[in-house]
């Protein structure tokens, strides 16, 4: 998303929502949508097939610990 579609996109849901925006909040507010937006678009970005099933389970890792040997992605 572009930042004027970020910006267009968070004045309106906080329209919808009778959100008030406190002005000094609205700059984190943009660049944290912006972050979300973008995890979006890499997720929209695998193309899923019909035979595509989702996982059974998951469990988080915590990004700060090192994976078990055997366990690497």
């Amino acid at each position: 998303m572009t930042p004027e579609e970020i910006e267009a996109c968070v004045d309106a849901t906080a329209a919808a929502l009778k959100l008030p925006l406190a002005a000094e909040h609205r700059p984190g507010v943009l660049h944290y949508f912006g972050i979300a937006a973008s995890m979006a678009d890499l997720l929209n970005a695998h193309v899923l097939d019909l035979t595509d099933e989702p996982a059974p389970v998951f469990v988080p890792v915590s990004p700060l610990l090192p994976l078990p040997p055997g366990d690497a992605p």
